[in-house]
């Protein structure tokens, strides 16, 4: 069963907000420090701690990494002692946890619901900004033993990306998708003493000789690869446009939608309207796809607004901006022309 639901009261930059979520693919939009990142590294840390079994309070403070890891620096910022609450629901049974802006460690707060979360674990992945595996070597020993300035998500795919494969062939789903990757890369992940390589006829390139776009397909091949994203995941992707040339977009989008197909729940945040338009251009009449708008209102709180079509995403920052580019375009061609 998919995630259902996020609902937060006093959370980071959050006074009060819900949101419904799509059991297919959910793309995130709005202007920067409206919370797209915080919403999905929270469903991220409920889906995380189903199957690791670490505590839900714990898991989000290694997540968000606030300052001296001081777990009430989560609470919203304002005047007063306030509590924070985050709530994750899975159809009819939900993770919550509480906790006051004196906390200090994980142990001052409250979880409920934790032991019946756990008895359906959720396999999960959350894509970071920030590739990683050219970084690889080294790096989560050095996690493990250090107390490293780096937030969980950057050691946890790196966990997932050193999975061996599964037994056996893939299945023809799958691998089409590796397929469509390997296409798209020119060839195919190999991993040597925690190294990374893209292989193909003329030999190995290392990572780090590599573009980073390429190396986040590289990332997403291995992840179907190794059976990390399989019917009943969930694919967390903050900004899967950075660094990636535009003309990659269409076929990023193709495997997306595929993965959704089979049965992976996506959520990705994205500031880029081509990213938009190829959802609204490829999905076809079975995909589910939710568009979540986030935005300030009058009062500077965060709000948020479902859309089920990209037209009918409002307010919808990316096209907004897109549609005053083109508006000075015009405008500076006429101005132009009657010189």
């Amino acid at each position: 069963m998919s995630l259902t639901r996020i609902q937060c009261e006093r959370f980071t930059a959050f006074e009060k907000i819900a949101v419904d979520l799509s059991p297919g693919i959910n793309v995130f939009v709005g202007a920067n420090g409206t919370g797209k990142t915080h919403l999905m590294k929270l469903a991220y840390a409920a889906c995380d701690v189903s199957k690791t079994k670490l505590g839900f309070l714990e898991k989000l403070v290694r997540v968000f990494l606030p300052s001296g890891r001081r777990l009430g620096r989560l609470v919203k910022r304002q005047p007063g002692r306030n509590r924070g609450i985050a709530e994750v629901h899975q159809g009819d049974r939900k993770i919550r946890a509480s906790f006051s802006t004196l906390a200090t460690k994980p142990e001052s707060g409250k979880v409920a619901g934790a032991s019946e979360w756990a008895t359906r674990p959720i396999e999960s992945v959350y894509i970071p900004v920030k590739e990683m595996l050219a970084s690889a070597p080294g790096f989560r020993s050095m996690y493990a033993q250090r107390e490293l300035h780096f937030e969980e998500v950057y050691a946890d795919i790196l966990d997932r990306a050193y999975r061996p494969p599964l037994r056996g062939p893939a299945d023809k789903s799958r691998r089409r998708l590796l397929d469509s990757l390997q296409e798209a890369m020119a060839g195919r992940v190999t991993v040597k003493e925690e190294e990374f390589f893209l292989s193909d006829p003329q030999g190995n390139l290392e990572f780090t000789l590599l573009a980073e776009g390429m190396r986040k397909l590289g990332l997403l091949w291995i992840l179907i690869q190794n059976g990390t994203l399989l019917d009943g995941s969930v694919l967390f992707w903050d900004e899967p446009e950075t660094n990636l040339n535009p003309r990659m977009f269409k076929a990023l989008i193709e495997i997306l939608l595929e993965l959704q197909r089979q049965g992976v729940q996506v959520f990705l945040a994205t500031h880029d309207y081509v990213i938009l338009k190829e959802f609204d251009l490829q999905k076809k009449p079975a995909d589910k796809i939710a568009y979540h708008s986030l935005f300030r209102d009058g009062g500077r709180e965060i709000k948020w607004q479902g859309a089920g079509r990209y037209l009918d995403i409002h307010p919808n920052a990316i096209a907004e901006t897109f549609a005053d580019l083109y508006d000075r375009e015009v405008k500076r061609t006429i101005g132009g022309g009657s010189r």
